[in-house]
């Protein structure tokens, strides 16, 4: 697919005219001897699905229908499946769900406050996503720390905090959808449901004009004009009020969420910051942890300045804070690889 200066070959993006000429163009790349399976990031499986699971008819059925609780995402992630169905037909499917690694949530957790009936006919229930990144994330906190109580921290331009115990989600920030919780690039994060009705009532605002103003204008580009934290970061140095409300904004409600998440964990053992801002972005994570120090909390500002995977607190702090870079691909490998190859009884 690259040449040698890591260019995209030329002809190939001449022939992407859609998915399947793209998976066609790319597959006449690789070398496909031995193939075991192709893995397929789901981002909604609902409450059927609590595992990776192997790809037939009724999965894609299933996929399928829960298309409106995952508008943006659901459909592109079948036409990746049966592009990939059609093309390598003999090798094994795997779809692995962003949802899936929240199923473990206690119902306190993952139930809203609303009338039940009405719950369960809808959907209605708080899902979380980001979930291979959080389960590779806290996996590899666990190995780097030895905590068994971890904070993830997925900063990118979706954003979303989880709280694992154990190697188990028992807190998230996203719900039902990917729209609240933390500040994001183009998304609100929380907002008071009664925002939406006052769009409507008052400011005669469709339901369509409010989904896209809360999904694709809000966080960081509706409150100054980029959804990039390279962006914010240099116009804050050099002073704009824009940004540094949005920075503001932006690190109070991790802090709040870290905060949150803490007291749900009896205590956590470590922090983990990770994805491009979490990775990347050293003002974000100092200013994110700032004022936490009653509760054992602390960024070293020398390690905070460095690169790749480590730790940024200081020696001997009561919770570990790092880095770790999130491998989302490689955990889907994992796990499909895992259906495929389970252990043994």
């Amino acid at each position: 697919m690259f040449d040698g200066d890591g260019t995209v070959a030329k002809g190939l993006v001449e022939r992407v005219t859609d998915h399947e000429s793209a998976l066609r163009g790319v597959l006449g790349e690789l070398d496909l001897d031995g193939l075991a399976a192709v893995g397929h990031r789901v981002v909604h499986g609902g409450t059927r699905f609590s595992a990776p699971t192997l790809i037939d008819d009724e999965v894609v059925a299933v996929v399928r229908e829960l298309i409106p609780l995952a508008p943006l995402h659901n459909p592109a992630n079948l036409t990746g499946i049966e592009v990939a169905r059609r093309l390598i037909p003999g090798v094994p499917q795997v779809a692995v769900f962003d949802t899936a690694f929240h199923r473990t949530m206690p119902a306190a957790e993952s139930t809203y406050a609303i009338d039940l009936a009405i719950a369960e006919r809808y959907g209605i229930h708080r899902y979380g996503f980001h979930g291979t990144s959080h389960a590779y994330v806290s996996r590899r906190t666990a190995v780097l720390t030895g905590a068994r109580k971890v904070i993830t921290l997925h900063l990118g331009n979706g954003a979303s905090a989880c709280a694992v115990r154990d190697g188990r989600s028992v807190a998230t920030s996203m719900g039902l959808s990917p729209l609240p919780g933390l500040v994001m690039g183009t998304r609100s994060g929380d907002i008071d449901p009664s925002v939406i009705f006052h769009l409507v009532r008052v400011g005669g605002l469709s339901l369509d004009d409010v989904d896209e103003l809360l999904n694709h204008r809000s966080g960081l580009l509706g409150l100054a004009g980029a959804n990039d934290m390279r962006d914010i970061l240099g116009r804050r140095a050099d002073g704009d009020a824009a940004a540094a409300l949005a920075f503001d904004v932006y690190c109070g409600r991790i802090k709040a969420t870290v905060g949150a998440y803490h007291a749900i964990l009896g205590g956590a053992e470590a922090i983990a910051f990770t994805a491009g801002v979490g990775e990347n972005a050293a003002p974000v994570r100092a200013a994110a942890l700032e004022g936490l120090t009653a509760l054992g909390i602390e960024v070293d500002p020398d390690r905070n300045a460095g690169k790749g995977e480590r730790v940024i607190s200081p020696d001997g702090a009561p919770v570990t804070v790092c880095v770790v870079p999130t491998e989302e691909e490689l955990e889907i490998a994992t796990q499909s690889r895992a259906v495929l190859q389970p252990p043994s009884a």
